[in-house]
C-alpha cells in the first residue's frame, strides 16, 4: 500500500480500495447470447443439474449459480422478457406467490432472519443477465459479518449448491408450485 502523501496531491479524508479486475465487467458486462439464455435453457434441463427447485405454470423456481449468500434463489418466469412491465398478470402473480414460498422455505431450512428481494433491470442496473427477467431472493442472517468480498474479492458461501438444492427442493410444499 503506499502512502497518499507521497505524491503531488492534497490527501482528502477518503480511503479508496481499487478494484481494476471489475473493468471488464463494467466495460463487457456478462450478458449471454440472446440463444444462449440460461433462464430459457435452465426449464429444458434436469432439476438438479439446473439448480431448479421449483416449477409452477408461468415461472420457476431456481438457485443463483453465483450466489451471494447460501440459499440465494431467483425466480424466473419461462417466457422470455427483459422487463417487469412486460410480465403478464399471471407471470406476475406467480412470481409473487413463488417468491412468498420461497421465503417460507428458506426461513424453515436456513433459519434466516431477513431477506432481500429484488429485481435489477437492465444492464445500467447491474441485471447480471438483463435480457430475461428474474428477481433475487438473498437469504441473510444477523450475525454474517463477511469481510472476505471487500478484502478478498471472495465470497464465502458455507454450503455446495447441489446440497442447498437437494435441502430446499426437499423442504418445497407439494402442490405449491
Amino acid at each position: 500500500m503506499e502512502n497518499s502523501s507521497d505524491f503531488a496531491a492534497v490527501p482528502d479524508a477518503f480511503q479508496r480500495l481499487w478494484t481494476p479486475h471489475r473493468m471488464v465487467y463494467i466495460q463487457d458486462g456478462q450478458q449471454p447470447h440472446p440463444d444462449d439464455c440460461p433462464f430459457c435453457l435452465a426449464p429444458d434441463m434436469d432439476d438438479e443439474k439446473a439448480l431448479i427447485v421449483a416449477r409452477g405454470t408461468h415461472a420457476y423456481v431456481l438457485l443463483n449459480l453465483f450466489p451471494y449468500n447460501s440459499g440465494h434463489l431467483l425466480v424466473c418466469p419461462y417466457r422470455h422478457i427483459a422487463t417487469y412491465d412486460e410480465a403478464s398478470p399471471e407471470e406476475i402473480a406467480e412470481i409473487g406467490t413463488l417468491t412468498q414460498i420461497a421465503m417460507r422455505v428458506l426461513t424453515a431450512v436456513s433459519k434466516c432472519d431477513g431477506f432481500n428481494i429484488g429485481m435489477n433491470q437492465g444492464r445500467i442496473a447491474g441485471a447480471g443477465i438483463a435480457e430475461h427477467l428474474h428477481q433475487h431472493i438473498v437469504p441473510r442472517w444477523a450475525l454474517d459479518s463477511n469481510f472476505f468480498p471487500i478484502i478478498a474479492g471472495t465470497k464465502a458461501i458455507p454450503k455446495l449448491l447441489g446440497e442447498t438444492r437437494r435441502e430446499v427442493a426437499e423442504a418445497w410444499p407439494p402442490g405449491t408450485e
